[in-house]
C-alpha cells in the first residue's frame, strides 16, 4: 500500500496508518467538495457525519456526484443478526455510485413491503497510490432491523430514491431471511476460512446454498484485497476494487443466509484505520456486544436454538502474524472467558461453537498452528468443555482427535462421537473455500481413502519463531476445496443433544464426519 519494507517490517498497524495517512494526505489535500453521510475521516466512516474538503490531516475524497436513481441498482447483498438473532437482522448492500435517501422495505409477504426503514450509507474512498486501484469511492449500504419476529421468514427489497423494489417490475430483486427459533428447533449450519474471488469460492458458495443453512461462519480471510495477508502497508497488490468482486460473488447465498464473518490476517487493511479493519466497518455490520468495537470489531457472540457461537480475532494473539499482537490489551481473553462462564451456564444453552481465523492445531507445511492461540484460548476451550472450534488460516481440511493438555485423550476415527463433558476438544480447519491450496507432510486420509499414521512432523509458531513438533492428533486430512456443515439436533433435557458435523468438497462428496454429544439441559 506504499510503506517501504524495512518500514514495514518494524511497524505496527497503527504505526502504518499515521505513515500512509500522512503520505497520502499531502497529496489530495486540496480535492474539492464534501463526502455524503457514513463520510471518511482519519480512515475509518463516520455515520452521520460530513466531511470537508479542507480538514488538513486526513486524505479527502472527491465531490459527491449523483445519477439518476432509477438506472442504479443495488448489488452485493449480505445479511448478519444483530445481537439477539432472534429479532434483529441487519441487511447491508452496495451500490456503484451515490444515491440519495437509501431505504429497505420489509413484509411478511412480497405484496406486503408497507414497512419501509431509512438506511445509512458509510462511503469509503480509496486514493490513488494506496495499493493498485485508482481513486475509488466505494457506497455501502446498511439497514438495522429489530423487534422482529422469532422463527418468521421476512421479504425484503432495497432500494433508494428512484429505485423503489415495491414496485411490479422490481419485485424480482426481492430476498428473504429467518430469524432464529427456539432452542428446540433442529438447524443446520456451515463454515469455511479464507475464500476470495474465484471459480472455487463460487463453487463452495453455490453447494453451501443447496445445503439450506439457517446462518454461515466464515473463519477470516474473507476478501483477499490484501493478497500479502502480512498487516503490512508495503503490499502493492491491495485493491480495494476486489471487495465488489467478492460481495457480488457471495450474494446468491448471503442475500438470505446470515453472513457471520471473523477477521482473519488478509482482512488487515493498514489504510483506513489504525487497527486495520475500517474498511471492514464500512461493508459489514456485525454484533456490538464484544469486548472492545473499537479495536476488535470482529469479535462477538449470538445465540441460534441450543447454541451459541462466538467470533474471536486471532491477530490479538498471533505470534507468527504480529501487526495487531497485543492490540486489545487482553481485553477480548478477559471477554471471551466471560461469555464461555455465562452460556456454559444457561438452561438454555446446549452447545458452544467458537470460531476464528488462525489454527489452534493444524499440520500444514505453511502456518502450521499458532502458539499465540493456545497460549491464551485453549485452555479456556478445555476449561469450558467448548464443543468445536473451527478455524481457517491454512487452505486445507484438517481435523484432530479429541484433545485435551496437547494430547490425545481419545481418537476419533471417521463416524466416531466425542463427548466433550468427560474427554476434551475437537478442532477443525476448513480453510478450503477458495485460494490456492497448501500442502501437508502426511498423505492425505480422509472418507473413502484412509492413509492413518501415529505421527505428523509440523511446527508451530512461538514468540521466538517457528518450533518443530511431532503430533498424533491430525486424524483428518483433505487436501482440495471444501467447506463444513453441522446439524444441530436438540433434546429433551437428560438425553443427548448431538451436533452432526461433515465435511464437504466441492464435488459434493463427504470427506468427514463424526458427533459431538452432550446432555441437554
Amino acid at each position: 500500500m506504499g510503506v517501504p519494507e524495512e518500514l514495514a517490517e518494524r511497524m505496527s498497524m497503527a504505526e502504518q496508518h499515521e505513515y500512509l495517512r500522512a503520505r497520502f494526505s499531502r497529496r489530495n489535500l486540496m480535492r474539492g467538495g464534501a463526502v455524503t453521510i457514513g463520510a471518511v475521516a482519519g480512515g475509518a466512516f463516520v455515520p452521520g457525519a460530513v466531511a470537508q474538503a479542507a480538514v488538513p490531516t486526513q486524505s479527502t475524497a472527491p465531490a459527491t456526484e449523483y445519477v439518476d436513481g432509477s438506472l442504479v441498482a443495488p448489488f452485493g447483498r449480505h445479511l448478519a443478526f444483530g445481537n439477539d438473532a432472534s429479532t434483529e437482522m441487519t441487511v447491508s448492500w452496495q451500490v456503484p455510485v451515490a444515491v440519495k435517501k437509501p431505504f429497505i422495505r420489509i413484509g411478511a409477504h412480497p405484496w406486503d413491503l408497507s414497512r419501509k426503514i431509512e438506511a445509512e450509507i458509510r462511503t469509503l474512498y480509496t486514493p490513488a497510490g494506496v495499493g493498485a486501484s485508482a481513486d475509488h469511492t466505494q457506497y455501502y449500504v446498511h439497514a438495522k432491523l429489530s423487534h422482529l419476529r422469532p422463527g418468521r421468514t421476512y421479504y425484503y427489497g432495497v432500494g433508494h430514491q428512484g429505485f423503489d423494489p415495491a414496485e411490479p417490475h422490481l419485485l424480482g430483486t426481492l430476498g428473504t431471511f429467518t430469524t432464529a427459533p427456539g432452542r428446540s428447533e433442529p438447524f443446520t449450519f456451515t463454515a469455511f476460512g479464507d475464500q476470495g474471488v474465484s471459480y472455487h469460492g463460487l463453487a463452495n458458495d453455490s453447494l453451501i446454498l443447496g445445503q439450506n443453512p439457517s446462518f454461515h461462519l466464515h473463519a477470516g480471510d474473507i476478501a483477499y484485497a490484501d493478497p500479502a495477508g502480512a498487516g503490512k502497508a508495503a503490499d502493492t497488490g491491495f485493491d480495494s476494487r476486489v471487495w465488489d468482486q467478492f460481495l457480488a460473488q457471495t450474494e446468491s447465498v448471503a442475500k438470505s443466509v446470515p453472513w457471520m464473518v471473523s477477521y482473519g490476517n488478509h482482512d488487515m487493511e493498514a489504510w483506513y484505520s489504525p487497527n486495520g479493519y475500517g474498511g471492514e466497518e464500512a461493508r459489514f455490520t456485525l454484533p456490538d456486544n464484544g469486548p472492545d468495537k473499537a479495536h476488535l470489531p470482529g469479535v462477538y457472540s449470538f445465540v441460534y436454538g441450543n447454541t451459541a457461537v462466538i467470533s474471536l480475532d486471532p491477530n490479538d494473539v498471533s505470534f507468527e502474524i504480529p501487526a495487531n499482537l497485543g492490540i486489545s490489551g487482553g481485553t477480548q481473553t478477559t471477554w471471551f472467558e466471560g461469555q464461555l462462564k455465562k452460556y456454559r451456564a444457561s438452561k438454555d444453552i446446549d452447545f458452544i461453537v467458537v470460531f476464528f481465523h488462525h489454527c489452534a492445531y493444524c499440520t500444514s507445511t505453511a502456518h502450521a498452528s499458532e502458539g499465540g492461540v493456545r497460549q491464551e484460548w485453549v485452555p479456556l476451550f478445555e476449561k469450558y468443555t467448548v464443543d468445536l472450534v473451527i478455524n481457517g488460516h491454512n487452505h486445507q481440511y484438517e481435523r484432530t482427535d479429541v484433545i485435551k493438555g496437547n494430547k490425545v485423550v481419545k481418537k476419533l476415527p471417521i463416524g466416531e462421537t466425542a463427548y466433550p463433558e468427560t474427554e476434551g476438544v475437537v478442532y477443525v480447519t476448513a480453510g478450503a473455500a477458495g485460494r490456492s491450496l497448501y500442502a501437508f507432510t502426511a498423505p492425505d486420509s480422509y472418507e473413502g481413502h484412509l492413509n492413518e499414521v501415529d505421527s505428523v512432523a509440523s511446527f508451530i509458531n512461538t514468540k521466538d519463531g517457528k518450533v518443530n513438533e511431532t503430533v498424533a492428533w491430525s486424524r483428518v486430512r483433505y487436501l482440495n476445496y471444501s467447506f463444513l456443515r453441522v446439524d444441530v439436533e436438540p433434546a429433551s433435557k437428560g438425553r443427548y443433544a448431538k451436533l452432526k458435523v461433515s465435511g464437504i468438497a466441492e464435488t459434493g462428496d463427504r470427506i468427514d464426519h463424526f458427533t459431538v454429544a452432550r446432555r441437554a439441559k
